[in-house]
């Protein structure tokens, strides 16, 4: 199988094998306009198995989702068919509109407009604390 390099993009490589697809949904890009390639369960020296997503011509994604979804994930921006940057993810400390709350008494349930605002409280386990009702929610797609 050929992929051809991109000349100005981004490439996330090392997702986690079979989380390319929910990556794609995370990111909300629009496959019918943008160049979207997705290479899943690709053979990897590192992890095993691998996917990977080339996008072409977008170098603006929201990172905090994406840190969510697959921590583990390499960002690589391209421009001019080198990479110009490697993004290593980590979670991040605050979400906000990313995870929603699921709690009924959580303000955020009653009341609408109010912004979903989670803080991580335990990086091993992944978990954030709602900042209005504190509960808890292991996050990312694991």
């Amino acid at each position: 199988m050929v992929i051809d390099s991109i000349a100005k993009g981004i490439v996330i490589d090392h997702i986690r094998a079979g989380y390319g697809m929910k990556v794609l949904e995370y990111l909300n890009i629009d496959t019918g306009v943008n160049t979207v390639a997705l290479i899943m369960n690709a053979a990897s020296k590192k992890h095993g198995r691998k996917d990977v997503l080339k996008i072409e011509n977008i170098t603006d994604i929201d990172l905090t989702a994406l840190g969510l979804v697959d921590h583990s994930a390499t960002v690589n921006i391209i421009e001019n068919h080198v990479i110009s940057r490697k993004i290593k993810l980590r979670l991040p400390d605050k979400v906000t509109n990313v995870i929603m709350c699921r709690n009924p008494r959580c303000v955020t349930s009653s009341e609408s407009g109010i912004p979903h605002v989670f803080h991580l409280v335990d990086e091993a386990s992944e978990e954030y604390r709602c900042e209005y009702c504190d509960d808890i929610v292991r996050a990312g797609a694991r």
